[in-house]
């Protein structure tokens, strides 16, 4: 059977990407991937193009890495496609036990993610998945987090990129796979 490759998919994932106008605040055109997950069928092609990605491009990965809380809709699938554990990035104060912490700043002040101790071990190779790069902070403080533990990070994936942010900028050291990047944010 032969998988579609990202650029067939793309129109259909684009296709149930809702734009809302003004929110979260005045100004920002939100890009809702939601009405997404109508077509649980989509999705699944959707993680296991990803998947098949990820093999063909990176090779072999000891984890899937999502953030805190869209790469939790993607991540696990993933994950459970490649075979490998999936690992959750989020936010301070959200996961039990002994966590390993990276700070980053935010428009507003500086935040922190976590993940728990030994989930992720040194010389690991780790492929980290999220929905949306629009400034950067949050992905390079997952791999930040990723390499602070002695893993490495195989590649980044985002199903949408909000180009004129230029997030891709504070990434110079992660290979970075984008879906979809918009012209405008």
């Amino acid at each position: 059977m032969t998988l579609p490759r990202f650029d067939q998919i793309r129109p259909k994932i684009e296709a149930h990407i809702r734009e809302v106008k003004d929110f979260p605040k005045k100004g920002i055109n939100f890009r809702d991937i939601m009405p997404l997950f109508t077509n649980p069928q989509l999705v699944n092609e959707l993680c296991v193009v990803i998947a098949d990605h990820v093999r063909h491009t990176v090779g072999h990965v000891d984890s899937v890495a999502g953030l805190e809380a869209r790469g939790f809709l993607f991540g696990p699938q993933v994950a459970i496609q490649l075979g490998v554990p999936f690992v959750p990035i989020r936010k301070k104060g959200k996961l039990p036990g002994a966590t390993i912490e990276a700070s980053y700043q935010k428009e507003y002040g500086e935040d922190i993610v976590a993940i728990q101790e030994g989930a992720v071990k040194s010389g690991d190779i780790v492929f980290l998945i999220d929905d949306l790069l629009a400034t950067g902070g949050t992905l390079r403080a997952a791999a930040n987090l990723i390499q602070k533990v002695g893993g490495k990070v195989g590649e980044a994936f985002v199903l949408i990129e909000l180009a004129p942010l230029n997030g891709r900028a504070k990434l110079p050291d992660v290979k970075l796979t984008t879906l979809i990047s918009y012209d405008s944010a």
